[in-house]
């Protein structure tokens, strides 16, 4: 199949990877469609980094099956390669090297005959012209980031996957390079990007969430809510940590989370929620009302039920 004759750009099943006796990715199975940005959740050590080598042929699953732009992932790896830009979760261009210097390197490294002017394009779209001769390791975080997002670019891949790119960069940076994600969906290009943030997530057009191996929810931000089937409940007034630990022990409360001044208490028995919220603010100390349940409340739920349960069988 050519990569033009499917609607997705990654199409994956069932996929697993062992390292030694710990079983990494496990069943793992989503597609991904043209123009779309995809998320990718999860805690530290769930997977997602594996599964996004898995995806692009950077790793061999054990078992599974599935293609990237049409191509499949164990048999045509290397052309898979040759058309997807992989930003990594740690810088690893040249810092004693110029911004330019280093996007020309790249373009060497991928044989084009017209550098310079690929090179020029890239400065232009990510707004680098007036920092081309700047040495690298004399840049910010957020500079460095739209130096390695210019380098991916570099060749015109159809597939974006970028692991955790945004980790430890301020947030008007990540504002900005989120718009430019947005502006590349909207050219057609797809986007696969793990990351931990949730104001991040809720610009995805779809999520997925993965822990210990095992991906646990998937679809948009409001399937991916809706799935969970918790409602929740807002407390507010005076001693909430003490109230939280109390609430935590009670039947019906599956999760309890301080959000600023006010608490969210969570549950699937959505009557057995409200009875014991009701009956913890009869003092007047404090009030509740129901909110609608948000993919923070949900991602936090998942990810204490995938802990418990990982304690479980571990």
């Amino acid at each position: 199949m050519s990569a033009q004759d499917t609607p997705y750009v990654i199409d994956v099943h069932n996929l697993n990877k062992h390292f030694g006796d710990k079983h990494v990715v496990n069943d793992v199975s989503l597609q991904v469609a043209r123009g779309e940005i995809f998320g990718f959740l999860g805690p530290n050590g769930s997977g997602k980094t594996t599964c996004i080598r898995l995806m692009c042929g950077l790793l061999t699953p054990d078992s599974g099956s599935g293609t990237c732009l049409g191509h499949d992932i164990v048999r045509e790896s290397e052309e898979i390669k040759r058309n997807v830009g992989y930003m990594t979760q740690r810088f690893s261009y040249w810092e004693d090297l110029t911004i330019r210097e280093n996007l020309d390197f790249v373009a060497r490294i991928y044989q084009m005959s017209n550098r310079r002017e690929t090179v020029d394009r890239a400065l232009e779209a990510l707004g680098l012209q007036s920092r081309a001769s700047q040495l690298t390791g004399s840049l910010s975080g957020g500079w460095k980031q739209r130096l390695a997002l210019a380098a991916c670019m570099l060749h015109e891949p159809k597939l974006l996957l970028l692991d955790e790119p945004t980790a430890g960069v301020d947030p008007t940076a990540r504002r900005d390079f989120w718009e430019e994600l947005h502006r590349l969906a909207a050219k057609g290009i797809s986007v696969l990007v793990s990351t931990h943030y949730m104001d991040e997530a809720e610009r995805c057009h779809k999520l997925a969430y993965i822990a210990y191996g095992k991906l646990l929810a998937q679809g948009t931000a409001n399937e991916v809510i809706a799935s969970q089937n918790l409602a929740t409940w807002s407390i507010h007034g005076e001693h909430l940590s003490a109230l939280s630990e109390r609430l935590r022990k009670t039947p019906g409360i599956d999760q309890t989370v301080v959000f600023g001044s006010a608490l969210h208490v969570s549950g699937s028995d959505h009557a057995a929620l409200e009875r014991a919220v009701r009956d913890a603010t009869r003092d007047g100390a404090t009030h509740a009302e129901p909110i609608e349940t948000g993919l923070e409340d949900v991602f936090i739920y998942l990810m204490s039920r995938s802990t418990d349960n990982f304690k479980v069988t571990s």
